[in-house]
């Protein structure tokens, strides 16, 4: 949405630039008045260092969580207006909540809004409201986790098992509560926006929600307007179209199946989230090469993003890996692992266009993959199966696993490798390649020697067993094997005299 509101003033003549810094307010002094003016602002290019000034007539405080910084810089002495406070939200499967209904419990345990919505075929639900420090990198915390799960668990039947294991990924966001500087009651946080002028000219506006955000914008401008004598036509902010908006309908996806050979699910997807734009992102799609769908190559085969998308979100400001998994595909906020596994094709295809050497390649494969690490939930995923996690098995649970780990450490080591793992599959006619066998013992060797030790592997049922991890490849492929090679035992003969 976000990024749709800046596309369409872009369209009506706005200049647009993301990774811009403001360092200073520039300033001119009224030769009348001997009274200063914000005049513009010096600007730094985040992404190549270079630094340059803006000017302008009037300058406008839009800046969220960091107005506070703005407004420091026009007068140090400002008041403080804006209160930080933290909301981490979670995203599980889908099955957690109906296709079609929401749930909104405004008086949980502690007094805090919970909601529960079906959102992109999975469920998010959230949120917390903690006061913290402004940054741009807010990390989910883990016991704001486990009271979203705490509170989900009131509104399921018993019988459905909430488990930490099934949250696909976490953040946090920083909502910008604000006081309003003119009220007579300078503590109360204001559930409403603010527009606020200073003494040297600078507009403000603070507080607020996405959902009056064009209400916001008109006051702020007609506040602009007035305090700088600025000529204006009247607002046409009632009823314009966002940008993709003007010819979108229901049915454009069919079209997207019929005129370009896309699957239902990619052309749903394309046209929800591009609208009309969804025909200039189809002509970008490679051919599959199989005989449906004809064309759109998927990052990752469970969700609906294609190849294309990466190109497209070039042409719409993208200049890392990071805008590409987060801010123009949604794939880091569904599932974390699903947004790792298609970060190398993602910079692949974003390096062949922004004409990345192998250096710039690989420094972007790292920084998606800490932002997903620390920012998206994956490290405090990752932490519920550790090799200081604790075994707590009953005893026959513990010979059953024992028993099930042997049928693959024939050899008695103690541990299994992917020649063991490769071995019991072609016993039972499983056919899988090298890669995706070191991948998913990867998962679950955490001291990283190669191999999994039978307690790693009893570690790991441990924590399935509490719900921690949940969806293991590996504990769900030993015991499809072991299912497969029990059913394998020789039928006795011996009543039909040795038989054929």
């Amino acid at each position: 949405m976000n990024l749709a509101i800046a596309l369409t003033a872009a369209r009506y003549g706005a200049a647009t630039a993301n990774y811009m810094e403001v360092l200073s307010l520039l300033k001119r002094t009224d030769p009348q008045t001997g009274k200063e003016h914000v005049s513009g602002a010096r600007c730094k290019d985040v992404l190549t260092g270079q630094e340059f000034d803006v000017r302008a007539k009037c300058v406008i405080n839009a800046t969220g969580p960091f107005t506070d910084t703005v407004r420091k810089m026009d007068d140090k002495d400002a008041t403080v207006i804006c209160q930080p406070s933290a909301g981490v939200h979670i995203v599980m499967p889908g099955y957690y909540s109906p296709e079609s209904m929401g749930l909104l419990d405004p008086a949980t345990s502690d007094g805090r809004v919970i909601f529960f919505l079906p959102w992109q075929k999975m469920t998010i639900a959230g949120t917390t409201d903690t006061p913290t420090n402004i940054t741009n990198h807010p990390i989910p915390s883990e016991d704001d986790i486990n009271f979203i799960l705490n509170e989900v668990r009131n509104y399921l039947s018993c019988d459905v098992e909430v488990r930490r294991g099934d949250v696909l990924a976490a953040w946090s966001g920083i909502r910008p509560l604000v006081i309003d500087p003119n009220s007579a009651d300078t503590q109360s946080i204001s559930r409403n926006h603010v527009v606020d002028i200073s003494e040297s000219g600078l507009i403000t506006i603070a507080g607020g929600k996405w959902t009056t955000y064009r209400s916001m914008a008109e006051d702020t401008i007609n506040a602009a307007i007035k305090a700088h004598n600025l000529k204006a036509g009247p607002s046409r902010t009632v009823g314009l179209f966002l940008q993709g908006g003007k010819d979108w309908s229901p049915t454009l996806y069919i079209r997207l199946v019929q005129d370009y050979g896309l699957e239902s699910e990619v052309a749903q997807h394309l046209a929800a989230t591009y609208g009309d734009k969804a025909f200039e992102v189809a002509k970008m799609a490679s051919v599959t090469g199989k005989r449906w769908p004809i064309v759109g190559v998927r990052l990752v085969s469970e969700f609906p993003y294609i190849e294309a998308e990466v190109k497209y979100g070039i042409k719409e400001y993208a200049c890392t890996a990071v805008d590409m998994i987060s801010r123009r595909t949604r794939l880091a906020f569904l599932n974390v692992q699903a947004a790792e596994e298609a970060l190398p094709r993602i910079v692949e295809l974003m390096g062949r266009e922004l004409n990345w050497d192998d250096s710039k390649k690989e420094e972007e494969l790292e920084t998606a993959r800490k932002f997903l690490y620390y920012e998206m939930g994956y490290k405090s995923r990752s932490e519920q199966l550790t090799d200081r996690s604790e075994i707590s098995l009953l005893p026959s649970d513990i010979d059953r696993y024992k028993k099930r780990f042997h049928k693959f450490d024939a050899d008695q080591k103690g541990f299994i490798t992917i020649v063991d793992v490769q071995r019991v599959l072609e016993n039972i006619n499983i056919q899988m390649d090298e890669n995706t066998l070191h991948e998913i013992l990867n998962e679950v060797d955490l001291n990283k020697n190669g191999q999994v030790e039978l307690n790693e592997f009893l570690q790991l049922m441990s924590a399935i067993q509490k719900g921690r991890v949940s969806g293991s490849r590996l504990a769900i492929l030993m015991k499809t094997a072991e299912e497969n090679l029990d059913r394998r035992v020789p039928i006795p003969v011996d009543r039909s005299c040795g038989g054929l």
